[in-house]
């Protein structure tokens, strides 16, 4: 039997991890109903992925088709989940486990930020010459992940009229939210949007609810605006829908098993993300 496992990041906010579920429930309704498709996560909420490999095992699955629901390529796609797969090929030897695609650069997330902008009143077609947009992105220590968030940025910059579109990130990389909006001012924006490149809910979309008040108060002469993260979006459905039939069907474009660096990169990292318990690192304050 064939089983999808789908793997959110999880997060600290339980609301964030129901988001998950909902999403994947309402998803599961228009897939093939012989296919068996569980949810779990990688940290800070259950079950995590070694749990999820065991669940679909355990209700009959001999190929399972894991596929990462994260916007971009970083240390989990390339690394965590990877080494879980190993770690579950041991386990069972008789499974054929078949690796997809994070979400990464597709086509349907432009639709989805245009979107999100039209939801708050703007024309993205013909905004103002005052108004600029930052596109907010997590922030983590891998570089491929922050320079798609530019990639995508320009890529959006390309298919909308504003003049200016900035990259920042909320953590731990570099430039950060406040550093986005002074330069949009800089350049001559009186409005801004904040437009989160981010999934669901969690810690940090309810924290960057706080901080628009305090750029109201920070720079009272500018209006600032906050459009809604990707969330239920039925572009969303039909990104992951690609992304499981890509490796349904054996066209998966990245797959780990074959990076030589992978295996010795588990060496040095701090984390096996062996989650029966909660633990910090570097990305806590960024992957909510």
């Amino acid at each position: 039997m064939k089983a999808v496992l789908m793997v959110g990041h999880g997060s600290r906010d339980p609301e964030g991890n129901e988001q998950v579920r909902n999403f994947i429930d309402n998803l599961s309704n228009q897939l093939d109903p012989n296919l068996l498709v569980e949810t779990c996560f990688l940290e800070f909420e259950s079950p995590n992925i070694d749990e999820g490999i065991d669940n679909c095992v355990q209700k009959g699955a001999t190929h399972i088709f894991v596929i990462p629901i994260m916007l971009l390529q970083a240390g989990h796609s390339k690394i965590h989940i990877p080494h879980a797969i190993d770690e579950a090929k041991k386990k069972y030897s008789q499974l054929t486990v078949t690796y997809g695609r994070p979400i990464g650069i597709h086509e349907q997330i432009f639709e989805i930020c245009k979107d999100r902008l039209e939801e708050i009143g703007e024309d993205p077609s013909s905004p103002n010459n005052d108004t600029a947009v930052v596109l907010l992105g997590r922030g983590g220590s891998d570089q491929d992940a922050n320079s798609d968030l530019y990639k995508i940025t320009r890529l959006l910059w390309e298919k909308l009229n504003y003049k200016i579109i900035e990259p920042s990130f909320m953590g731990v990389t570099d430039p950060l939210i406040q550093e986005g909006i002074d330069r949009c001012i800089k350049l001559g924006a009186k409005k801004i949007i904040i437009l989160p490149y981010f999934l669901f809910t969690g810690i940090l979309i309810k924290r960057l609810e706080n901080m628009l008040a305090m750029f109201k108060e920070q720079y009272p002469d500018h209006n600032f605006s906050l459009a809604n993260y990707f969330g239920f979006h039925k572009r969303l459905e039909t990104i992951l829908i690609d992304r499981m039939e890509e490796a349904l069907e054996g066209e998966v474009k990245m797959n780990c098993d074959t990076c030589k660096y992978r295996i010795d990169a588990m060496e040095f990292i701090d984390h096996h993300h062996h989650h029966d318990h909660e633990h910090a690192h570097q990305h806590d304050e960024v992957y909510k």
